[in-house]
């Protein structure tokens, strides 16, 4: 009888929680004859909250130094995409550093000298270099190589490809010869120069992002990566988690006799202004009310948003406006440390089923509502409080991952504050729509397959543990 592989599934943060805890993920590798552990990095306990078999790695301590190296690797590979690419976006994707105190400036400085001398391959290659060897003397790597050599794995699967607090743990799982993998987290990720850690393997959205990780990266085989689409989609084609209109409606003290429109809140880094946005449609639904139609707006803020600052407008039009939160649990007080639910995956394919349409700035909802042949509107107009040390949201539209749209009918949009009532009422009388177009777009980006990415990646992982 062949002795079931046992597969660590890597959580260094509270990112990957969402599609690889809380789906089906786990039962399906389950049912493929898997013995599956995650090895936890989180403040989350997954064997209190979920039952789950779990090793903590209690060590958060990464090198001093790695941050430093990290954020000049970062900048150093934004520096080699705009001049590769002959580009000038690829820049904007930096946040500006902090030169306030003697920590932040020398820290500062460093980066600035390494960026400025090093914006090469050979820069970046000493760069990263650095960011193994350092990580190669902490603490934290001695600890998760005893564990490795303890639990003795036959694969490491990293749940998300970002954080400095997967480093040192994937190096120890390399050194002894375990193989290692790594998921892309998000859509915009590779453009974003946020890829942090190397694994001998990439599982990726779609074909799409294979070609941009290998664009992007030129230490990546094509034969290390593997497309295999991403379970964060699946609940919104699983229909046993919808309820009735009427359940719904009633379970949020919702009026049966509106059509409710969403308004998705973004980040305050995103769209430092969002609050305007969502006035201003509520508004427009003010206005469309005095000309006899019956509607509302259900409010879905971001998960990670603690700020008090959509508070006035709730509050103002809490005639139109209905809060419905998603159902996230802070476990920690960073933004990483939110975490989300199962519950919350019923929530969010309820408010798409039951909206007529959802309106944002730049948001990968699109992607959610056209699972469920919903329209997205983008706001893309300035708003009067846009003063100097605030970021434009028109920046949004121009990273590289909204030049993978099939055309600009893939979304809908308002570049005119004074026509977004116009635009509303031609939603909701069925003249203007992106679904078709959307769902191309939904393909490029998800993949063509977005109910069968459990299987696709316990597939991948099945051949390369044989």
């Amino acid at each position: 009888m062949n002795q079931k592989k046992k597969i660590f599934l890597f959580l260094p943060d509270g990112v990957g929680l969402r599609n690889f805890a809380l789906t089906r993920f786990k039962d399906v590798g389950e049912k493929n004859g898997f013995d599956i552990q995650y090895w936890n990095n989180t403040v989350f306990s997954l064997e209190d909250q979920l039952g789950y078999s779990e090793v903590k790695i209690d060590s958060t301590k990464i090198h001093p130094m790695t941050p430093v190296y990290s954020r000049a690797r970062k900048r150093i590979e934004l520096n080699i995409f705009d001049k590769k690419f002959k580009e000038t976006v690829y820049n904007t994707y930096n946040f500006p550093q902090s030169y306030s105190g003697i920590k932040n400036l020398f820290k500062s400085l460093i980066v600035d000298t390494l960026v400025t001398f090093g914006s090469n391959q050979n820069g970046l290659q000493y760069v990263r270099n650095k960011i193994k060897s350092n990580e190669r003397t902490t603490e934290k790597y001695a600890l998760c190589k005893a564990q490795l050599k303890e639990h003795r794995p036959d694969f490491v699967f990293c749940t998300n490809q970002r954080p400095t607090q997967a480093i040192s743990a994937l190096l120890a799982a390399q050194d002894l010869g375990i193989p290692t993998a790594t998921f892309i987290f998000s859509w915009d990720n590779l453009p974003k120069a946020m890829t942090v850690v190397e694994t001998d393997y990439y599982f990726v959205w779609s074909e799409h992002m294979k070609m941009e990780l290998l664009k992007y990266h030129s230490y990546v085989d094509a034969s290390q990566v593997f497309v295999t689409g991403t379970p964060q989609f699946e609940s919104h084609f699983d229909r046993s988690l919808l309820q009735t209109k009427e359940a719904f409606f009633e379970s949020h003290q919702l009026d049966l006799n509106k059509k409710y429109i969403c308004y998705s809140g973004d980040d305050i880094v995103t769209s430092p202004l969002d609050q305007f946005y969502l006035e201003d449609l509520a508004k427009s639904v003010i206005e469309l009310n005095q000309n006899g139609y019956n509607l509302g707006i259900i409010y879905r803020k971001c998960p990670v948003d603690f700020t008090s600052r959509y508070d006035e407008v709730l509050e103002k039009y809490k005639d139109v406006i209905v809060s419905i939160d998603p159902l996230w649990k802070p476990i920690g007080t960073s933004w990483n440390e939110i975490m989300p639910t199962k519950a919350d995956f019923a929530l969010q394919a309820n408010v798409c089923e039951h909206t007529e349409f959802v309106a944002n700035i730049a948001s990968s909802m699109v992607f959610d509502f056209v699972a469920h042949n919903k329209s997205c509107l983008f706001f893309d107009y300035e708003q009067p409080q846009l003063k100097k040390g605030i970021r434009d949201i028109g920046q949004n539209y121009k990273y590289i991952h909204f030049r993978s749209m099939p055309s600009k009918e893939a979304a809908l949009w308002c570049y005119d504050k004074s026509k977004l009532t116009a635009i509303v009422q031609s939603i909701l009388d069925g003249n203007s729509s992106n679904v078709t177009e959307g769902k191309k777009w939904f393909d490029t980006i998800v993949g063509e397959k977005p109910t069968e990415a459990c299987e696709m990646i316990w597939n991948r992982i099945k051949e390369l543990t044989k």
